[in-house]
């Protein structure tokens, strides 16, 4: 359980430092090849914990402490009870089937949240429309038309 809180901590920590470093670096600044070494070790850093180290430690706490296996029923508390049992239910569902279910939806939510990482990342500089930002000369003077 530790470890599965310990790695949540640490995958979240990364994302915050990405959005943290975007928000200092102007969009347009040239990389250097020192830096894109960095970013893609970092990059693939946060991929290997957010598909391969959370989900595992998920699986493994479901499985060993909470005894997610495939021999014991879903009966959600009394409230779905399968046919095979004498409930209304139509089909089994195993606690490991319930557990392989959130660990798909963990990497389902990892996806998009990545994909929205990108973007924000991608679009850092733009302005944000309806902003009050006055675009300016290349003298710092702010191009405002006098009425």
């Amino acid at each position: 359980m530790v470890a599965l809180i310990l790695s949540i901590i640490v995958t979240a920590l990364m994302a915050a430092l990405v959005y943290l470093y975007a928000s200092r670096r102007p969009a347009g600044t040239p990389v250097t090849w020192g830096e894109a070494m960095v970013g893609s070790v970092y990059a693939f850093f946060l991929t290997f914990m957010v598909f391969g180290v959370v989900p595992h430690q998920w699986l493994t706490v479901a499985e060993n402490e909470w005894s997610f296996r495939a021999d014991r029923k879903f009966t959600a508390w009394g409230l779905i009870t399968p046919q095979s049992d004498g409930g209304w239910f139509p089909f089994d569902i195993t606690l490991r089937a319930v557990s392989d279910s959130i660990a798909a939806l963990i990497y389902i939510v990892a996806l998009g949240l990545m994909i929205k990482m990108f973007i924000d990342w991608q679009s850092r500089g733009e302005a944000k429309k309806g902003s009050d930002v006055v675009p300016t000369s290349t003298y710092g003077r702010p191009l405002v038309k006098r009425g």
